[in-house]
């Protein structure tokens, strides 16, 4: 950090500094020749102007001994404070955006859990404002020049290579991610960057979900590794058919599983063990009354199974995966004082 910003900085004031000198420069010119050639300010100045930039038109009038002198005089000044000048320019312009890479790359280096989202395109970019909103770390991958423009314009750190080079979804943590959205345009790019990304992480940790554009690719990517791939197309052909025979329903749960729709959400909460829940019922811990929230299914841990709408008295063992329906402070509240390893009865009653 230390040799950068003194460097970048320096730059930036010599630049300041010679772009001062040359509006000196300029006015001493247009001053000078009104003095050596009697002038009038606008020729003077018109007269200095295309000299320090080496334009290359003919004189305004035919120079004087003295004139052709003072002319030499600014040309050799000035033609080299505007060279100097434009040289430190590119040099800051390359210093600041080597400086914000190396700085970006330090900010993904200290992610961990985060999400990499393969791909900026439309279904990219609604990925990633949504991962954002719902408050969690991502990482975008593009090769292409106007999407990491974009990308800088929007705030997200990216890494700006292929995806499908082993380098680049190291560069992005894949090794500390806790998920990989593969939603780049070619079906078989998504195939090569799951199986380059589950040779690096071959752990269950990793939840990899792919974009199939053709349902020849879902077994291609399922055996590459991906946990989960979906089809954009049939996902909208089924949501139009849904809309049409059960448009309440429909609109019920675009509500609840909006983004952006109403004060509650549906989430998945794991039961860690010594936690308020692991062992207990959610009647015994009164669940409904202390968070204000519905558990709409249970996955139990040892056999993988799903109870749907489960019974209160049933008790919930630690590893179990609860499906709950709430405000978003509530389901915060449910993941800290009630499936937490820290979370005990007595410490919330």
């Amino acid at each position: 950090m230390g040799p950068i910003f003194p460097s970048r900085n320096g730059a930036f004031h010599e630049v300041v500094v010679g772009s001062a000198i040359l509006l000196g420069i300029l006015g001493l010119g247009t001053v000078g020749y009104v003095l050596v050639e009697g002038w009038g300010v606008l020729d003077a100045f018109y007269m200095t102007f295309i000299t320090l930039t080496t334009i290359g038109f003919a004189e305004v009038a035919p120079l004087s001994p003295v004139g052709k002198l003072f002319t030499i005089a600014i040309s050799a000044v000035g033609i080299g404070t505007f060279a100097y000048i434009a040289s430190r320019t590119v040099q800051s312009l390359v210093t600041s955006q080597a400086f914000r890479q190396r700085r970006m790359e330090r900010k993904i280096d200290q992610l961990s859990g985060h999400y990499i989202i393969a791909g900026y395109g439309r279904l990219g970019q609604r990925i990633a404002r949504d991962l954002t909103a719902a408050e969690r770390d991502i990482v975008i991958i593009d090769r292409r020049d106007d999407r990491a423009e974009q990308l800088t314009a929007d705030g997200f750190l990216y890494v700006q290579n292929d995806a499908e080079e082993e380098g680049t979804l190291r560069a992005a943590g894949l090794e500390r991610a806790a998920g990989l959205v593969l939603v780049l345009p070619q079906d078989a790019a998504n195939v090569f960057v799951a199986l380059t990304a589950r040779e690096i992480r071959p752990d269950e940790e990793l939840f990899i979900v792919a974009r199939t554009n053709e349902q020849s690719s879902l077994n291609k990517l399922l055996r590459a590794g991906a946990d989960k791939v979906i089809s954009p197309l049939e996902i909208g052909a089924d949501r139009i058919a849904q809309t049409i025979l059960r448009p309440r329903v429909d609109r019920f749960m675009e509500q609840v599983l909006g983004v952006d729709a109403l004060d509650f959400d549906m989430e998945e909460v794991e039961v860690h063990t010594g936690s308020l829940l692991a062992g207990r019922s959610l009647a015994e811990v009164e669940f409904k009354r202390r968070f204000n929230a519905i558990v709409v299914g249970v996955q139990q841990a040892d056999r993988g199974q799903w109870r749907f709408n489960p019974d209160a008295t049933i008790p919930i063992d630690a590893g179990d995966t609860l499906i709950v329906l709430g405000p978003a402070d509530m389901i915060r509240r449910i993941r800290q004082e009630g499936c937490s390893p820290t979370s005990s009865l007595a410490s919330v009653r």
